[in-house]
C-alpha cells in the first residue's frame, strides 16, 4: 500500500504530457470532419476536407513541409555523424563540446533572424564583400532568404538541430563503449571514421533515435523559423495553418481542423519516408561490409567534418553578432561594413515597451520550468525507489509531444480551452507551454540522476536516514548542477515557444518571442536586433546561473563533485 502514491507520480507526470496531446487531437479532428456545435457544425461532413484540397499551391506547401523535415534531420545527423567518427575525444571536440550548451539555449527565431541579417541581399555579409571586391553599390537581386525552395529555412534548421543531436548522442555514447568497438574495427583494418561508422553508429544510432523523430516531426511542421526564413507563396503547410487559425472569421476553424490533421499526415509520412530511408541505409550497409572494402585511408573525411562544423559554428555566432551590431547601429548605409556610428537611441526609445513582453515570458517560462522541474524530480525519486527504471514504452510517452507536430493539436487544444472557460487565463498558458517543457527537462536530468553512485543512498539507509533525509540531503546537492541545468534547458525551451503563446494566448500575451517574429516581417533592422538580442539573453542568464550558482554554493566542497555509476 505505501508504494501506491509512488507508482501514481510517474502517472501523473505522463498524463501532463501525453493528455493535451491526444485531447488537442481530438480537438481537431471533430472539427475536420464538420462537428463542431458551437460554430453550427452538428452533423459530420466531408466538406472541410474537400475546401483544403481544393486550395491552391496547396501540394507545394506539403512538399516543402516535407523537404524541410527530411532534409534537416539528414544534414544535421550527417554533421554531428561527422564529428563524432572523426574527432571524439580530441582538443577540437571538447571546445565544440563546450559551445553545445550556449548554442543550444539560443531560441530558433533568433538564429533564424541572424541567418537573415547575415545571408540578405543587403546583409552583413554582402556589404563586407562591397563594394571593394563585387563593385555592388545596390544590393543584388535575390531571394534570399523566403527563396522557393525553403534552402534558407533548411539550412537555418539544420544548424539549431546540430547542437541537439550532438547532446543527445554524448549523453548516449558512453552506452555503446565506443573505444573498444572502434579498436576491435580498427585491427580489422578498416580507417578511424569507416571503423566508428560500421562499428558503432548501429548501435548508437538505436539509442537516439526517437530524438531524430523529434526533429524530423519539428523541421516538418516548424512555423516561427518558417514565417521568417521559409517561402511565402505559398507558404509551408504549418504557416498556412497557423494564418487560418488566426483568421477572424470563425468559419475557417473547420479548414484549420481540416489541415492541422493533413499536417500529422504529412508528418506521419515524413517519419515512415526516414524509417524506408533507415531500412535502405541498412541494407547498403551490409552490402558494404561484405565487400571487404575497409576505406584506410578516410583522413579527409575527417578534415572535411572538422570544417563544415567550424563552419557551422562560425556562421551562427557570426549571425548573433550581426543582431547585437544592429541593435546599436546608428546610420548605416549600403555597402558599408560597418555603422557610421553606434548609438543606443532604440534601447531608449524601446525600453518601455519590452517591460511587459519580458515580463510574460520570464513569469511563464518560470513558471513551467518549476512544475516541470518538480514533477521531474518526483517521477526520478520514485524510480529510485521503486528501484525501477522508465522501460522503451516509458521514452516514448516523453517523446510523444515532441513528435506530434504542435500545430497538429495546439489548435484542438484550444478549441478545449475556449470550451471550458478558462481562455487566455495564465495557467492556460503555462500548461501550453509546460506540454513541451516537462520533456525536455525530463530528458536533461534524467541519465545524470541514474548515473549516480547508489551506494551513497544504501550509506545513507545504513546510517539511519530516511528516504526523505537522502533525498533532501543528500541527492538534490550532489546533482545541484544537473539539476540546474535541466531547469535552464526548460526555461530556454518556454522562451522560444512561439505558436502555444500565440494559439492559446490568443494574442493577448505579448512575450518577447511573439514580437520578434512579428517584427520579423517589417524592415526595421535596429528593432529586430533589439528584441532578438533579449530573446537570446534570456536563455544565456539561465545557463549563467546553472553554471555558476553550484560553483558558487560548493567552492570548498570539492567532494560534492558526484560519483556515477559509468
Amino acid at each position: 500500500m505505501r508504494l501506491r502514491p509512488l507508482h501514481l507520480v510517474p502517472m501523473l507526470a505522463g498524463m501532463v504530457m501525453v493528455g493535451p496531446v491526444i485531447a488537442g487531437l481530438m480537438g481537431a479532428l471533430l472539427p475536420a470532419f464538420g462537428w463542431l456545435p458551437v460554430l453550427g457544425g452538428e452533423q459530420i461532413s466531408l466538406a472541410p476536407m474537400r475546401e483544403l484540397l481544393a486550395i491552391p499551391g496547396l501540394g507545394r506547401s506539403v512538399l516543402l513541409s516535407l523537404a524541410s523535415g527530411l532534409v534537416t534531420t539528414l544534414l544535421a545527423l550527417l554533421m554531428v555523424i561527422g564529428l563524432l567518427a572523426g574527432w571524439s575525444g580530441t582538443r577540437l571536440f571538447r571546445w565544440l563540446e563546450r559551445l553545445i550548451s550556449p548554442l543550444l539555449s539560443i531560441p530558433h527565431a533568433a538564429a533564424a533572424l541572424g541567418l537573415a541579417f547575415l545571408f540578405a541581399p543587403s546583409g552583413w555579409l554582402v556589404r563586407m564583400v562591397s563594394p571593394h571586391l563585387t563593385g555592388w553599390s545596390r544590393p543584388p537581386d535575390w531571394l534570399f532568404p523566403h527563396d522557393p525552395y525553403g534552402l534558407a529555412m533548411i539550412a537555418g534548421l539544420t544548424i539549431k538541430e546540430i547542437p541537439f543531436l550532438l547532446l543527445v548522442s554524448l549523453a548516449a555514447l558512453p552506452q555503446v563503449n565506443p573505444r573498444a568497438m572502434t579498436e576491435v574495427a580498427r585491427s580489422l583494418g578498416y580507417g578511424p571514421v569507416m571503423g566508428w561508422l560500421h562499428a558503432v553508429w548501429p548501435r548508437l544510432y538505436r539509442q537516439i533515435r526517437l530524438p531524430v523523430f523529434a526533429v524530423i516531426a519539428y523541421a516538418s511542421s516548424v512555423v516561427d523559423v518558417a514565417l521568417i526564413l521559409g517561402p511565402t507563396n505559398p507558404p509551408p503547410l504549418a504557416v498556412q495553418l497557423t494564418r487560418w487559425m488566426s483568421d477572424p472569421d470563425l468559419a475557417m476553424r473547420f479548414l484549420a481542423s481540416a489541415g492541422a490533421i493533413l499536417q500529422l499526415v504529412v508528418t506521419l509520412a515524413a517519419l515512415a519516408l526516414w524509417w524506408g530511408g533507415e531500412r535502405l541505409a541498412g541494407w547498403l550497409t551490409g552490402c558494404l561490409v561484405l565487400s571487404g572494402v575497409r576505406f584506410q585511408r578516410d583522413d579527409w573525411l575527417r578534415r572535411l567534418a572538422a570544417l563544415l562544423n567550424m563552419v557551422v559554428v562560425a556562421v551562427m555566432l557570426w549571425g548573433l553578432a550581426g543582431l547585437v551590431l544592429w541593435s546599436f547601429a546608428g546610420l548605416w548605409r549600403f555597402p558599408e561594413a560597418l555603422p557610421s556610428a553606434l548609438s543606443l537611441k532604440i534601447w531608449q526609445m524601446q525600453g518601455g515597451m519590452l517591460i511587459e513582453p519580458l515580463r510574460n515570458a520570464v513569469l511563464i517560462g518560470g513558471l513551467a520550468t518549476a512544475i516541470g522541474l518538480v514533477l521531474t524530480l518526483s517521477v526520478l525519486e520514485a524510480e529510485s525507489r521503486l528501484g525501477e527504471q522508465a522501460g522503451r514504452w516509458s521514452q516514448l510517452l516523453v517523446y510523444l509531444p515532441l513528435i506530434v507536430p504542435q500545430v497538429a493539436f495546439l489548435f484542438g487544444l484550444q478549441l478545449i480551452i475556449l470550451s471550458s472557460g478558462g481562455a487566455y487565463s495564465l495557467w492556460a498558458m503555462v500548461l501550453g507551454h509546460l506540454v513541451f517543457v516537462l520533456p525536455y527537462v525530463f530528458l536533461s536530468l534524467g541519465d545524470q540522476w541514474r548515473a549516480l553512485d547508489p551506494r551513497y543512498a544504501r550509506m545513507a539507509a545504513s546510517l539511519g536516514h530516511s528516504a526523505w533525509t537522502t533525498f533532501w540531503c543528500l541527492r538534490l546537492p550532489l546533482l545541484t548542477r544537473p539539476i540546474l541545468t535541466a531547469a535552464a534547458v526548460g526555461f530556454a525551451v518556454s522562451i522560444g515557444q512561439y505558436l502555444p503563446t500565440l494559439l492559446i494566448g490568443g494574442g493577448r500575451w505579448e512575450t518577447i518571442t511573439t514580437e520578434a517574429v512579428a517584427l520579423s516581417a517589417g524592415g526595421n533592422r535596429r528593432l529586430i536586433g533589439v528584441y532578438a538580442l533579449m530573446q537570446m539573453l534570456l536563455p544565456f542568464c539561465a545557463f549563467l546561473i546553472a553554471m555558476g550558482l553550484p560553483a558558487l554554493l560548493f567552492r570548498n566542497r570539492r567532494g560534492m563533485a558526484p560519483t556515477t555509476t559509468r
